[in-house]
């Protein structure tokens, strides 16, 4: 199965588990502390799988990639001034 099948057999699951709640609330009533426990509960993982939706979507997208456009021009020469040569060492001393 997909990503979108797999949240969508959860959504149902969740759907199914909101609808046997409600007549559970019928026959309990809605005051106990449990049962408000449970709604939160139920409510988070609705919160939850709605995040996860959102993420799977953002992957399946395709990213176009960010362009970075180098000018042919050379570099101002005045950069590299206060640099040692990278390797060489600094131009004003010797190796030992």
């Amino acid at each position: 199965m997909s990503v979108h099948d797999e949240l969508a057999s959860v959504q149902r699951c969740l759907d199914d588990l909101s609808r046997s709640m409600g007549r559970l609330e019928q026959q309990l009533g809605t005051g106990g502390l449990d049962m408000r426990r449970v709604r939160l509960d139920a409510s988070h993982l609705r919160e939850s799988v709605a995040l996860l939706k959102e993420a799977a979507s953002a992957q399946t997208q395709p990213r176009k990639p960010e362009l970075v456009t180098i000018p042919d021009t050379p570099y101002d020469d005045s950069l590299w001034v206060d640099i040692d040569d990278e390797g060489l060492g600094a131009r004003d001393r010797h190796a030992p």
